[in-house]
């Protein structure tokens, strides 16, 4: 199968790769760049685990092509940290237990990461359904939920109310 040449930006760094047209971006950014926090669960869009943030979107990136994201920019977990010092979702999800297992955290950061991007100030139930794409077996929602809102006040965002 021909290769085609792409070029984008993943976590504010340009990146030059040369792919097979159905290669999957998850693979491309695991496998071929090493940045490995995106998980593969599902591999049917179902679960979240590999959530990543394409051109200002959550996009699961088991269902694009890395074709598809040429040109783009990609933003993953590993992009959230600023060197040593966690973001405040990151630090939020710390806090309040808003992990165990930490299978689904990457996808689970990276989408209320666009959450707060798109709504800075969410409520309880815009966060859940704003999460409800993501799936948790672990921590039946309300520490992440938590989590989101320590990093609302850790950001200066007022929390709506109900």
């Amino acid at each position: 199968m021909a290769k085609t040449d792409i070029k984008l930006t993943i976590n504010g760094e340009e990146v030059e790769a040369t792919v097979e047209p159905r290669m999957l971006l998850i693979y491309l950014l695991r496998e071929h760049l090493g940045l490995t926090g995106a998980h593969i669960g599902c591999e049917t869009s179902h679960c979240g685990a590999c959530t990543v943030d394409l051109d200002g979107k959550s996009v699961k990136s088991c269902t694009v092509f890395a074709v598809q994201a040429s040109g783009g920019e990609v933003m993953t977990v590993e992009g959230l940290a600023n060197g040593a010092e966690l973001h405040p979702l990151q630090a939020g999800f710390a806090e309040e237990h808003g992990l165990q297992c930490g299978f689904c955290t990457p996808g689970m950061l990276m989408r209320t990461y666009r959450l707060l991007e798109d709504n800075p100030n969410p409520s309880e139930d815009e966060i859940r359904v704003g999460i409800s794409g993501n799936i948790c077996r672990c921590t039946g929602y309300q520490n992440i939920v938590k989590a989101v809102r320590h990093a609302m006040r850790e950001l200066g965002h007022k929390e709506a109310t109900e």
